[in-house]
């Protein structure tokens, strides 16, 4: 009784009301939808982050993915300072058949994840992919898996380490 005195001003206030006194988690989940999700269904945000593992792993990831086994544009001088969002870093990067396989594998992971985490009401997927540093490797797969979900998803890119 006192939490409803004390919650009457912004009850009074209040466009929605939801009881949740025998709501299940899944249904509130489910009225929050109906209420507030996108026109076009329930379409998930995911925020794609790059990092270095030197500098500690993201607190917040759904998915780490450590992509150290890629080849390094660090020992090139002309690539060393740049990172793997200009042209000729990314080229440098893109161009091994290692990288090209483990960017289809993840394509197809994704491809079937991505359902199956929108089925069970999640709103928001964050995937950290990490190098040795944050500024090539884990930039450049940052970038292109951005550009491969934006047609499906709301996509947020950030470089924790690139200032």
């Amino acid at each position: 009784q006192r939490e409803r005195r004390r919650l009457e001003p912004v009850r009074n206030k209040a466009t929605y009301i939801i009881d949740t006194s025998v709501l299940r988690k899944v249904d509130l989940k489910e009225k929050i939808w109906r209420l507030f999700g996108s026109e076009d269904g329930h379409k998930m945000s995911i925020n794609v982050l790059s990092f270095g593992f030197k500098f500690g792993m993201p607190l917040d990831a759904d998915m780490v993915l450590d992509v150290r086994f890629l080849p390094t544009p660090f020992y090139i001088e002309d690539l060393r300072r740049k990172s793997g969002a200009v042209p000729e870093v990314a080229e440098y990067i893109g161009k091994w058949p290692v990288t090209q396989e483990f960017e289809e594998k993840l394509d197809a992971m994704l491809d079937f994840l991505m359902p199956q985490y929108i089925k069970e009401g999640k709103p928001q997927f964050v995937i950290a992919i990490g190098c040795t540093g944050g500024q090539h490797r884990s930039v450049y797969l940052t970038e292109q898996l951005a550009a491969q979900l934006r047609p499906q998803f709301q996509v947020i890119t950030r470089h924790r380490q690139m200032k």
